[in-house]
């Protein structure tokens, strides 16, 4: 059983001369684990694995690209993301055009998402990784069009001020706000109900936009699904009924006639739907139609060369395409809206947020991009995160929600500190899983350790992106009186539209600069990793002078500069993203990285010495590799040593 290599021995014995890897492999079963739920809002949905491990110190890998060799990881999986889900009956936006409930997606499912941060934000295709269930407490936020969204209260939506929670468990998470606009397009539609008006105004658009589809027109199959259709329509509506124009059209006439013209002569390109006939007074009743429905359209015109015909055109943007397609249900018009922007409006500003007072069942899924359409606006989702298919856990919800907690931790370190073989080597962390995530807030663990390391003057290091490390400032304080302590944190650049496009779960970078002045107030040398920085949107001269000028504002002794490594999975998503939102870039990233994950030695050096020379014009001399980490001594490794983007 693989879960051996974590469970504590009833020897009680230390494994520490054992290469052990960062990550070792777990199964979904944990024998003798304790599995605990909270109750509070900032735990709700996740469930903790407190295990008494059987070491804590674990060496790293000889082919990994460190300069350390050991390194502590009390924690497997990370807190750091929240659980965001939704009503079940919340329709999605799929890949084509069409909607489904959310409680009906299933793995492998093509939905819509977004790519990009701003004005640069697109709609692109993107696959469903994960689904599941969990019970929450609800809220209603309801917009200004009517839409009417129930969602737990850690969901975010995207707004004209950000990523917004719903009801925010903690102070410092941002909380969404009445007067705040949404992105994305709005409402869905209902489907039409099959009514005999439906049928009757369906049966009529067909036959009469076919009898009027002009000279020279390319014959009409009866075996399309129109067609068939209609067919089956004709066992309940007469044909000679059907055919007449009614004096007063219900919506659902003009539902189905509007379904039924387009399977006459309609066409779809993208975005646009056309109706092409040689029959002014048809072209007529299908604008009378699309006006009742509330779709603009173009005045119908002549085609140039058309032979007398004419066209009537829907305006051309990703709400009429849509609102179209589900108010009358029509067959074989796949929608292709990728590339397109993704805007906010006034019709989408949020008018009640209402905690409805109720436990309910709530779904979320896992995407390519990291969110989804959820009933017309743009919604946050558990990103996927490939490295803990080494537990056995899946990728998306799991690595939020099924947290492995060494609870024995502070035995541990004093244990296998005191070891005889141990030689006090310096120790990393922060290295796999951060160790300062939200479950350490309530856990505890590194008090412990700090202390034990403290107590047999170790060296060691921690690299964080959580501001939970100025809880213990006063033990790193006194540790540092004994021993070295690195303190490192990662700030790659400063733009917030592209930190909430691809860092959106930890802290902003401002706030994490924060922390740094709080620490090297204190007397510490904190070094900055300046990373991921991403070719073409953050290595410009411009960013990396503004970033590192913050960095050194912010009273950091260092700063190394890592380039963006595009690991198996980061790699998909990031090529999505550049494909619809910079195509420009998407030769300049496969010249870079080609089938690979790490970009040239040429470009890392280049990018490297332009973060040298602004560092030494803000005052900051330049980190040589692993001196952010305030390690021993030790050869220099390669060069192109990166930071994974995710």
């Amino acid at each position: 059983m693989r879960w051996s290599n974590l469970s504590a021995p009833s020897d009680g014995g230390s494994l520490l001369d054992r290469a052990a890897p960062a990550a070792p492999p777990l199964p979904l079963a944990l024998p003798g684990a304790a599995v605990r739920t909270f109750d509070t809002p900032g735990f709700a949905g996740m469930t903790f694995y407190e295990i008494q491990a059987k070491s804590l110190i674990n060496r790293v890998p000889g082919a990994s690209r460190v300069p350390f060799e050991w390194t502590i990881n009390p924690y497997r999986g990370c807190s750091h993301a929240c659980a965001y889900c939704l009503s079940g009956d919340t329709p999605i936006l799929m890949a084509d055009g069409t909607t489904r409930r959310l409680a009906d997606l299933r793995k492998g499912d093509a939905i819509m998402g977004t790519m990009g941060a701003g004005s640069t934000r697109r709609y692109v295709p993107t696959t469903v990784l994960d689904q599941w269930s969990t019970t929450k407490a609800a809220f209603r936020v309801t917009l200004a069009d009517g839409t009417r969204l129930v969602s737990s209260g850690d969901h975010r939506f995207l707004t004209d001020r950000g990523w917004r929670h719903v009801s925010p468990a903690e102070p410092h998470q941002p909380a969404l706000a009445v007067g705040d606009l949404m992105f994305g397009v709005g409402h869905f539609a209902e489907p039409p109900k099959e009514s005999p008006d439906y049928r009757a105004g369906f049966l009529c658009g067909l036959i009469r936009g076919d009898a009027g589809r002009g000279e020279g027109a390319a014959p009409q199959s009866r075996e399309g699904d129109a067609w068939v259709r209609a067919d089956g329509y004709l066992d309940d509506v007469r044909l000679h009924e059907a055919l007449r124009w009614p004096d007063l059209p219900t919506t659902g006439w003009y539902r189905g006639f509007l379904a039924g013209a387009f399977g006459a002569v309609g066409t779809a390109d993208r975005l646009a739907i056309s109706f092409t006939s040689g029959d002014r007074l048809f072209l007529s009743r299908v604008t009378a139609a699309l006006t009742y429905l509330g779709l603009p359209s173009r005045t119908p015109v002549r085609v140039r060369g058309g032979g007398g015909t004419g066209t009537v055109e829907i305006d051309r943007d990703l709400w009429a395409a849509l609102r179209f397609r589900h108010l009358t249900g029509i067959d074989g018009a796949p929608l292709d809206a990728s590339g397109v922007g993704v805007r906010a409006g006034r019709q989408l500003a949020v008018v009640d947020i209402e905690d409805l007072g109720l436990t309910l069942p709530l779904f979320d899924i896992s995407t390519g991009t990291g969110d989804f359409i959820a009933d017309g606006v743009v919604s946050h989702n558990c990103f996927a995160r490939h490295t803990h298919s080494y537990l056995d856990l899946d990728s998306g919800h799991d690595f939020d929600t099924k947290i492995v907690v060494k609870v024995n931790a502070g035995e541990l370190i004093r244990r296998e500190l005191a070891a005889p073989r141990w030689r006090g080597a310096h120790i990393a962390m922060g290295t796999n899983v951060d160790v300062y995530q939200r479950a350490e807030g309530r856990y505890r663990l590194m008090p412990e350790i700090l202390a034990a390391l403290r107590d047999h003057a170790n060296p060691f290091s921690i690299l964080t992106k959580g501001t939970l490390i100025l809880r213990d400032l006063e033990l790193l304080t006194q540790a540092a009186e004994v021993t070295r302590v690195g303190l490192s944190f990662s700030v790659g650049f400063l733009d917030e539209q592209v930190w909430r496009a691809v860092e959106s779960g930890t802290p902003s970078p401002r706030r994490r600069l924060d922390a740094v002045r709080r620490l090297t107030d204190a007397g510490f040398a904190v070094g900055v990793l300046m990373a991921p920085i991403l070719p073409g949107l953050t290595d410009t001269d411009e960013s990396i002078d503004e970033t590192v000028a913050a960095i050194a504002a912010a009273g950091a002794t260092s700063v190394t500069a890592l380039p963006l490594h595009l690991r198996p999975g980061a790699r998909e998503w990031y090529a999505a993203w550049l494909t619809s939102t910079r195509p420009d870039l998407a030769p300049r990233y496969r010249e870079l990285y080609g089938n690979g994950s790490y970009a040239p030695q040429t470009y890392q050096r280049e990018v490297t010495a332009r973060v040298r020379m602004a560092a030494r014009r803000h005052g900051l001399h330049r980190a040589e590799p692993g001196e952010a980490r305030t390690v021993a001594p030790a050869p220099e490794p390669d060069d192109d040593r990166q930071l994974t983007l995710l």
